[in-house]
Formats: structure tokens, C-alpha cells, sequence
């Protein structure tokens, strides 16, 4: 495909799209139906079918029985993390194979015209993003995920918390299924927030930004707290009735739905004249700028609190004049502290 179509190059050989990103309209005032009509298949398609797709078949041929999860057994706990980890390498792999290893639509579409393993840099574990992203990945993002899933099987299994069957209330949990991204992105966008806070930002959250140019495996390289923070979104099934298959599904948005944001291109080719889009460029902008979209726009709380960025010249306006500010009320703060001579 002929991504000058599309989008522009910079001289660096960075591409970005024509178009602007848009707040989901979804908390409009006043409501816009027909925008909100165009808008929802691609609330679906293509992830969050997938992640849907994927916890049913997780529920159905992984998970045990509930008797077998009313203890906590090494057997049903190291079964679900070693899937969990053969299912992240094979679905991130892919991702990294077909784009980054074999480079099979070389940098159409990439948002950076760079690829990661051209460079070594020392902030990474043995100077390799690749490496950084897998080892933290499987050594602490896994066994995160995991704990959380067990957590809430072992939950369920022992009646700690109701267990809403789909036959009895089929519209009720149909809204929930419906309502869980809206969640997952108001927590993440708060505990992103948080981990932006200076002392927070140095000890834990630089960790995952030192991938400025992101890659499939940058998704989970965190800190082990970030981990904890950002897998934390699947508690909200321990507070409100739900069902298992909802909890994984949670579990999978986060997990499996991590590397969306960080896939690197804007379209991913399917053929040589047939692409789908993969939403990824929100978030390569807040790796990118540091300050801006803290979420992706489901939610317009970085329109609200002013840290949206768009994507357009007047996005990084915006962007630069609130850096300007910002920078201003140091210098004030800087020169209060400062003894006079």
C-alpha cells in the first residue's frame, strides 16, 4: 500500500496521518447519534472482539473446573501462567515478527521510520529494547497478570463474591461487557496520571518510557508496581456482580490489549491493497511527548484537563504553550527558594 495516501513523512522519516484523532463521541453534550452510529463498529472491531473472543475460549479449554479452584493448588495456578505465557510470546511474537523481524510492510505506516534494534541504548537491560521489554514482560508482567486471575478464580470459585450467570441476566451483563473498556481507561488513565507525578515518574513509570520509540514488546516493560497498578483495573469484579468470563476478559483488554499502543505502525497490511487500523496512534504520542494523552480517548479526560493532543499543528501548540507554562512556574518556584546575594 502507498502510505503517502494516507498520511505524510517527515525528514527524519516519521510518518503521521492526515487526519486529526478524535474523543470517542460518546460524553457529548449534546448527544450526537449519528457520530455515535459510525463510531461503534470500530468499538468492537477489530480488539475488543478479540479479547472477548479470546477469555470465552480461555474460560472453556484453560480454566478448571470451580471445584479444582476452591484451593489454591500449584497445579490449575502454574497451568494458567505458563498459558499466559505461551500465548503473550506467541501473540506479541507475531506482532514483532511480521513487522519488526521480517519487516513485511518494511515502514509504511510507521509512525517512527526507525526500527529499535537498529540502536543499542544503555537504559535498556543489556542495552536491548527487545530483550528489556520480554525480560520484564515474563518476569514480572506475567506473574502479575496471573496473580490477579487466580485471585479472582479462587474469588468465584469459593462464592466470595456473586457469581452473575449469563442465562439469568443476559442484559445486565451484555451492558457490563459494554461498559468494562469504558472503565479500563478511566483507571488507566488515573493510575497513569499518578505514576506521571515527579518521584513516581523516576522510580517506576521512566522504566516504560524509556521505549520512545515503541515496539510490540515495549507493552509490558514496567516496573513491577506499575504492573500492579495497571492489572489492577480487574478488582472492579471483585465490587460489582459479574461473571468469570468478564473478569478474564478484563484481564485480557489489559494484558493481550497492551500492545495496541504500542505496535508502532497505524495500519497494519493485510494484502497488498487491504489494511485495518490499529488505533495505536494516542499512545505513540504520549511516548513520544511525555505529557500528553494519558488515555486514549474513550474518555475525554485528557480534553477536560487539557492534555489532549490530537495529532495537529494546533495540538502541539497547545502542547508547547502548556510546557511553556509550565516551565514558567518553575522558574517562579526556583527563584523564591533562591537566597538573595
Amino acid at each position: 500500500m502507498d502510505d503517502s495516501t494516507y498520511g505524510k513523512r517527515n525528514k527524519r522519516g516519521d510518518w503521521s496521518p492526515f487526519g486529526r484523532l478524535e474523543i470517542a463521541p460518546v460524553f457529548v453534550l449534546p448527544p450526537k447519534p449519528l457520530a455515535f452510529l459510525k463510531w461503534l463498529p470500530g468499538y468492537f472491531l477489530p480488539w475488543n472482539l478479540i479479547w472477548a473472543a479470546s477469555a470465552v475460549a480461555y474460560w472453556y479449554l484453560v480454566v478448571p473446573a470451580p471445584e479444582a479452584m476452591q484451593s489454591l493448588a500449584l497445579g490449575w495456578v502454574l497451568k494458567l501462567f505458563l498459558v499466559n505465557c505461551v500465548l503473550v510470546f506467541l501473540f506479541y511474537g507475531a506482532f514483532e515478527l511480521r513487522l519488526y523481524i521480517l519487516k513485511a510492510q518494511a515502514n509504511r505506516f510507521k509512525y517512527n521510520g526507525k526500527f529499535p534494534s537498529e540502536h543499542k541504548n544503555e537504559a535498556f537491560l543489556f542495552s536491548n529494547q527487545n530483550l528489556d521489554g520480554m525480560i520484564r514482560g515474563f518476569g514480572t508482567g506475567v506473574p502479575i497478570w496471573t496473580a490477579y486471575e487466580v485471585l479472582i478464580l479462587w474469588a468465584y470459585a469459593n462464592g466470595y463474591v456473586q457469581w452473575t450467570g449469563f442465562a439469568e441476566h443476559p442484559l445486565y451483563l451484555f451492558a457490563l461487557f459494554l461498559v468494562l473498556p469504558i472503565w479500563h481507561e478511566a483507571h488507566f488513565f488515573c493510575i497513569h496520571r499518578l505514576i506521571h507525578w515527579a518521584p513516581l515518574y523516576k522510580w517506576i513509570h521512566s522504566v516504560h518510557h524509556n521505549s520512545v520509540n515503541p515496539s510490540p514488546w515495549s507493552s509490558l516493560s514496567m516496573h513491577p508496581v506499575e504492573h500492579l497498578l495497571y492489572f489492577s483495573s480487574s478488582l472492579i469484579h471483585l465490587v460489582v456482580p459479574s461473571n468469570p468470563i468478564l473478569a478474564i476478559y478484563q484481564l485480557h483488554y489489559s494484558g493481550f490489549g497492551a500492545v495496541v499502543g504500542h505496535i508502532g505502525f497505524d495500519k497494519i497490511e493485510v494484502t497488498e491493497d487491504a489494511a485495518f487500523d490499529s488505533h495505536a496512534y494516542a499512545h505513540y504520542l504520549h511516548h513520544k511527548f511525555f505529557e500528553v494523552n494519558y488515555g486514549d480517548g474513550l474518555v475525554p479526560l485528557d480534553q477536560w484537563f487539557g492534555t489532549w493532543h490530537d495529532g495537529s499543528p494546533e495540538g502541539e501548540e497547545r502542547m508547547n504553550a502548556r510546557y511553556q507554562k509550565k516551565v514558567e512556574r518553575m522558574n517562579r518556584k526556583a527563584a523564591k527558594t533562591t537566597p538573595a546575594e
